[in-house]
């Protein structure tokens, strides 16, 4: 892969890798058992400028590449899953804000990207993840605004977040579906009629407030209508295709740093008087493994440069999560198994990994919607 970086690419792996493993991997044990948002971390992040890495220049970012922000997931990723996942979300913001935000929503991207502002998005339910078109939260056309009822679950550092990006169904015309009631909101944490649900106490990928939010009657002005009203359902599934490059990317790194503990462990490991390593099943399964990520980290990064080529990536973006989720939960598994009974010990990282690996199979569309959007783009394809 290193003949295919460029300068760029190349200095802001090694920047990101020197800072996950001098600052993200001694506090990532901290955080899975406190499951606590790490904000020093975040602040860390941002003034390293890890947040603003695709956005482009103009609008105060480092206007680097889609490859650029999946290689920097990676490496902070195979330091802990969660703070990769916490990179994600003002990554995502900034980029979402920039391309449909108004001119004053635009001005919390300055925020977004020095970590004083904490961003999330809201886009699943209690009834309703996978399936965005059928949301039931609801934002009803006012004189002067709109009026927001409803609840979103699973929102990544929901608890912490001083606006969230609300997704919500906007009155329609009769007869039309249910992608043109989709509209988007900025919405204030403070405004009154907002509740924050407690954190919620997941198997894995502690540390992110991830929490329910309920909004009852909460007034908003016209102006936090983000992009055009019914239009967002598009802006969502657009959304979903970079963050799916994104989560493939956190998945990888997560493979990575299992292959390499699983190695280390092997090579020092002895049972009947030699090392495990020596032994042609674990050899096999560590082949196995460096293939399968070796080929994943191509998956992403060719889905990366259709995506900065200004090409639809639904299958390709969907090929990658799909494959690449699907493995490092796989060989995560694998690397527990090579550790023996220690692999169930916390006091060695698989274990982490594989609890928070296991998520990577469900957010942003299950693996099984990946297949479904694979077959129907293979069916478009063909006619």
């Amino acid at each position: 892969m290193q003949l295919f970086l460029s300068e760029e690419q190349t200095s802001l792996r090694d920047t990101t890798r020197r800072f996950a493993e001098r600052e993200v991997l001694k506090r990532a044990a901290a955080i899975d058992r406190e499951d606590r948002f790490d904000r020093t971390l975040y602040r860390q992040m941002a003034e390293l400028g890890l947040f603003g890495i695709s956005l482009p220049e103009a609008g105060g970012g480092a206007g680097l590449d889609t490859v650029s922000v999946c290689i920097a997931m990676e490496e902070l990723a195979r330091c802990s899953g969660s703070i990769g996942n916490a990179f994600a979300i003002p990554v995502e913001a900034a980029l979402f804000l920039y391309q449909h935000g108004s001119e004053a929503q635009k001005e919390r991207i300055a925020g977004l990207l020095d970590g004083s502002i904490v961003a999330a998005t809201a886009v699943s339910e209690p009834d309703h993840g996978s399936d965005v078109a059928s949301l039931k939260t609801t934002a009803r056309r006012t004189a002067d605004g709109y009026v927001l009822n409803g609840v979103k679950a699973w929102v990544t550092l929901g608890g912490a977040a001083d606006f969230v990006l609300v997704f919500a169904r906007t009155p329609i015309e009769k007869g039309q579906d249910g992608h043109h009631a989709i509209s988007c909101f900025l919405v204030d944490m403070n405004l009154p009629g907002i509740r924050r649900g407690k954190s919620e106490e997941l198997l894995g990928m502690h540390g992110l407030e991830d929490c329910q939010i309920a909004f009852d009657n909460v007034k908003l002005a016209a102006d936090a209508l983000v992009g055009v009203e019914h239009r967002a359902f598009k802006m969502a599934m657009a959304n979903f295709n970079f963050s799916r490059l994104l989560m493939s990317a956190m998945a990888l790194g997560m493979a990575q740093a299992a292959f390499e503990d699983a190695q280390a462990y092997a090579s020092t490991r002895r049972q009947f008087g030699s090392p495990i390593a020596s032994f042609q099943a674990i050899q096999f399964m560590l082949a196995d493994m460096s293939t399968d990520i070796a080929a994943s980290r191509l998956l992403i990064h060719h889905a990366a440069r259709v995506h900065d080529a200004g090409l639809a990536i639904a299958k390709e973006a969907a090929h990658a999560k799909l494959f690449t989720t699907d493995m490092a939960m796989r060989h995560v598994s694998n690397a527990l198994q090579i550790h023996g009974g220690n692999g169930y010990s916390r006091e060695y990282r698989v274990e982490r990994l594989f609890r928070d690996v296991r998520l990577a199979q469900i957010f942003e569309g299950t693996n099984q919607i990946q297949r479904l959007i694979i077959a129907r783009q293979i069916e478009k394809e063909r006619t």
